[in-house]
Formats: C-alpha cells, sequence, structure tokens
C-alpha cells in the first residue's frame, strides 16, 4: 500500500511495490511519457524504443472517451491501495505529457512485482526492469485457486466468490443455456462493476447483437447511468428479437464458469485486467471495448500483441461505440479459426495451472530477500536499537 511505506522507510525496512495491473499497461504509460507523446497531432503515431514494434502510441489512444464518472466511484484516495490501474471518470489514459500516476507511489522502492506472468507479457516486464533500474518480476496472474487446479473442467464461481448480490439466474440455469448451444459459438458481454457504455451506446450494442448470427449472454449491471436512466432499459427491446439466442443477465453473473464452458467461443469485454488474464488462461479471444485507464492498453496486448482479438470500436476509441462497427467486430471474432487457434495455444501454456515462470519469479523474490537478510536484519537492529 502506497501510503505505508514511509512507516516502514522509518525503520529502515525497504519496500517493494506491487502492482495490480498488467506491465504492459505501466510500460505504455512510461513510454508515452518519455516519447513525449503531449504535442501528437491528429494522425500521427510513434513507436516506443525497447517495445514490440506493433505496440505504436496513437494520437487517439491519449484521447478521453466521453461519459461520467465509473460505476463504484472511481479509484479511490491516491495510494490508499497498491498500485493501482490509472483511470478514473470517463477518461483514458493519463493526460498527454502528465507522468504516470504510479510513479510516485513506487518511488524509492527497491523492486517491482506485477499480476501477471511471462507467458502474456514477457517483452514489458523487461522493458519495466530495463527502464527503472531494478528487479522486475510476474507473479501472477494471481485467480483463485480452483482456477488453475484443472484447465478442461467448469469453475463454479459460487464456490470461490461468495456473493450477495442480485441476479435473475443461478449458475445451474446458466449451465443449462451454454449445454444447449454448440462448441465456442457463444460470445459473452461483459463490461465489469465499475465501468459501462455510456448511455447513448447501450442501444448500439443492443442492435449489434440483435443483428449478429451468434448465441450470446449479457451481463448488464444494476445501478444508473449518469441520466438516471435505469441501464437494463437499454436493451432496446433486444429480448422480443432474439428468442433463446439470448441469455441476458441482470446482475450478478459465473464469469468464470461462463469463461470455462466450451461453449464460450468470444469474450466482448472493457479488457480490465482480471477480466483478460482469466479469459486469456481459458482460451478465450477477445472484441475489445476499452473504456477508460489501463483497459486501453490491455486491448492494445491481446489485439496488436497476442493476437486475440478485434476492435469493438472505430480506429478512434475516443469516439462514441457504433452498431456497425460493433457487430463487425463480433463477427469477424466468432469466424476467425486461426484467432481461436492463436487463442487455443495461449491456452495450452496454463494447462498445468499456475504459471512456472511465476513460481520462478516468487522463488527470484524469495533468494533476493535472503541474499540480502544480513544487511536487512543490521539495518531492523539498528533501527530498534534507535
Amino acid at each position: 500500500m502506497g501510503w505505508t511505506k514511509h512507516v516502514f522507510w522509518k525503520f529502515n525496512i525497504p519496500v517493494i511495490s506491487f502492482f495490480t495491473f498488467g506491465a504492459c499497461a505501466a510500460a505504455m504509460e512510461w513510454g508515452a511519457w518519455k516519447a513525449d507523446t503531449g504535442n501528437m497531432k491528429p494522425g500521427e503515431f510513434r513507436t516506443i524504443p525497447g517495445l514490440p514494434e506493433e505496440m505504436v502510441i496513437r494520437y487517439s489512444d491519449l484521447k478521453r472517451r466521453p461519459g461520467g464518472p465509473p460505476r463504484g466511484g472511481g479509484a479511490g484516495p491516491p495510494g490508499s491501495t497498491s498500485v493501482r490501474p490509472p483511470g478514473g471518470g470517463g477518461g483514458g489514459p493519463p493526460k498527454p505529457g502528465d507522468q504516470p500516476p504510479w510513479v510516485p507511489l513506487i518511488d524509492g522502492s527497491v523492486a517491482l512485482m506485477f499480476n501477471t506472468c511471462d507467458d502474456i507479457e514477457r517483452p514489458f516486464l523487461d522493458y519495466m526492469a530495463d527502464q527503472m533500474g531494478m528487479p522486475v518480476w510476474g507473479v501472477g496472474p494471481l485467480l483463485p485457486e480452483q482456477y488453475w487446479k484443472s484447465s478442461d473442467t467448469l469453475i463454479r464461481d459460487r464456490e470461490i466468490r461468495q456473493s450477495k448480490r442480485q441476479t435473475n439466474y443461478t449458475e445451474d440455469e446458466v449451465i443449462q443455456w451454454l449445454d444447449s448451444k454448440p462448441r465456442a459459438s457463444v460470445l459473452y458481454v461483459a463490461f465489469g462493476s465499475e465501468t459501462g457504455p455510456t448511455t447513448e451506446e447501450y442501444p448500439q450494442l443492443a442492435d449489434a447483437l440483435a443483428d449478429s448470427s451468434c448465441p450470446f449472454i449479457w451481463v448488464i449491471q444494476p445501478g444508473k447511468d449518469g441520466s438516471g436512466s435505469e441501464e437494463s432499459s437499454f436493451t432496446h427491446g433486444l429480448d422480443s428479437k432474439i428468442g433463446d439466442r439470448g441469455l441476458i443477465i441482470k446482475g450478478w453473473a459465473p464469469q468464470l464458469l461462463i469463461l470455462s464452458h466450451p461453449s464460450t467461443g468470444g469474450f466482448l469485454s472493457h479488457c480490465g485486467w482480471n477480466s483478460t488474464a482469466e479469459a486469456i488462461g481459458r482460451g478465450v479471444p477477445f472484441v475489445a471495448w476499452p473504456i477508460r485507464g489501463d483497459q486501453i492498453y490491455n486491448a492494445k496486448l491481446v489485439v496488436n500483441h497476442l493476437r486475440v482479438g478485434y476492435m469493438a470500436l472505430s480506429g478512434d476509441s475516443s469516439e462514441m461505440a457504433k452498431k456497425e462497427y460493433i457487430l463487425e467486430g463480433i463477427e469477424k471474432l466468432m469466424g476467425d479459426e486461426e484467432m481461436h487457434k492463436r487463442a487455443a495455444v495461449l491456452r495450452a501454456k496454463f494447462e498445468g495451472g499456475f504459471p512456472g515462470s511465476s513460481e520462478a519469479a516468487l522463488d527470484a523474490f524469495r533468494n533476493f530477500i535472503t541474499a540480502d537478510r544480513v544487511i536487512f536484519e543490521r539495518l531492523l537492529r539498528g533501527a530498534l536499537e534507535e
């Protein structure tokens, strides 16, 4: 927790900073700042030395999406948690020219940890280690133990995440519906609990789903948008058009169960980091619809670098989503066998359970502490004597 480091420094205890999001987002933010992207003009793009060439920064990446503050009240007081994803309000990455917001939080750290692994983000971990001049370890993804126990069985969310949130479908009803659909045919649509489309975008999404050819599950969180309208009314009469082809869940949804079911073949997602890691580990490719913060760069990771997704937005992700782009992304994803094969190759890397590279990183962390134990103990003993 960022605010605690001064307490530890008082006793000369070293601090290691932990990022709850991925290394790509941090690397892209740092690279954009170092490349002085604040003076970019419309249509311009820049490569970042040291990062994969496909991860260019475009002018549109730095623009902010319309909309009010996220559901849930934003990211909380600065420094009140571990190094959290940037973003708050309706916008995207830090404003052009601004230093990444996590930089002051890690100042004085002796090493960094990220909630990721080599198989997903090796180049970005290496970049951060080089740029920060300290050890950097990928020690995740930190997902429930049941997630790693078997790659070919359903994950029952209720056994892991005891939620009191309301929902209109039980887990068994969701399984029954999924069991009735062909393998890899279902598109799962969910935006997490803190973000979502704007009032104007919901009908665009509803019309795209109505005109698509695939079965789908659409999760709509309860609550109100900035206009005070119930989000459940934004389905634009979809229920009457789709019949049994769609399942509209209002409230809590068993996401791990859905992503682990063999009938699920795509994920239309805001690309929050936990959702992104969960889907990658289960071989589910993306239709990416980033809304704010690290989601912008997580989407670039899955679309440009890992090549397991398409965008649901036009070339300018700061503009309002339109039905034609959403529908195009859905149809391209669900019909792309090569992309599904690439997603399956990624999934195979996690079939052995928790990533071996992350276990090795945790061993390296232990060895780092062990190697400096004498120094640490001397510092601590001197602090206590004072």
